[in-house]
């Protein structure tokens, strides 16, 4: 537990929940980058990290980054899925997080830039509950990413605008996102258990389909996404993913 914070505090904290599986390659440096965009802004900040069973060498990478960064380290000792970990880490995240913080989501593969956590803070500040980095805003740049999960995300974000249309927000899918904390904690409250209760990548859309109701303010900041950046192939599995979104939007649509 991070004991204390609340009394210490006097600047609004950033809490960066970064989901791990099988990272031991880019998370170091991932965490070096985040130090580095926030330290230089002066804001503080904290790291909940979701270990979901990493095989490989990420724990004890963390747990070395650890004696360095202020970071939280969750374990699950199998793999559970990006749901159950992210879900673990916003409500470890929000629980310790005071009403002015701001929850950050990344991806862990050091393919999110974090220097614009400081863009999405400033809308946030600016009036904003929810901001999303969006590949489909001016001035975004997708690198490396193939074709076929190109057209797919595409085609994707036109079927939710038209069936689930939420006012500033075009990407659905993307996991870099900040919150403010009272949100989180206030969404949490309202859903319970449902809040997070899907196991693979399509947990993303259904939070934002959950936040839709709670008639919140949402934008997006163009992301330049280096993919390029990604070593080893990707942990979605496509067409599981595309069954799996395809089955909650239809669940959606009946209210379920």
């Amino acid at each position: 537990m991070f004991a204390g914070v609340e009394g210490a505090r006097r600047k609004t904290e950033i809490w960066v929940v970064l989901p791990v599986f099988n990272e031991e390659a880019r998370v170091a440096r991932l965490i070096v980058h985040i130090d580095e965009a926030l330290r230089d802004a002066d804001l503080p900040y904290r790291i909940v990290l979701v270990d979901d069973g990493s095989r490989d060498r990420t724990r004890s990478i963390v747990l070395d980054c650890a004696t360095r960064y202020p970071i939280r380290l969750l374990v699950h000792e199998t793999n559970l899925g990006l749901g159950a970990t992210l879900r673990d880490g916003l409500v470890a995240a929000a629980d310790a997080a005071g009403d002015r913080d701001i929850i950050v989501t990344m991806d862990a593969d050091d393919t999110h830039a974090p220097g614009l956590i400081l863009r999405m803070v400033r809308m946030i500040s600016e009036g904003h509950d929810v901001v999303i980095a969006s590949r489909y805003l001016e001035g975004s740049r997708v690198v490396g990413v193939p074709l076929l999960r190109r057209a797919l995300s595409r085609g994707g974000s036109w079927l939710f605008r038209v069936l689930f249309p939420i006012q500033g927000v075009k990407d659905y899918t993307c996991g870099y996102r900040a919150y403010r904390a009272a949100v989180v904690r206030d969404a949490i409250k309202r859903y319970g258990g449902a809040f997070l209760d899907q196991e693979g990548f399509q947990c993303m859309v259904d939070i934002l389909l959950k936040l839709r109701r709670m008639h919140l303010i949402f934008g997006e900041a163009p992301i330049i996404l280096r993919y390029d950046y990604k070593e080893g192939g990707s942990k979605m599995n496509v067409s599981r993913t595309v069954v799996d979104t395809l089955a909650l939007i239809w669940r959606r649509r009946l209210g379920r």
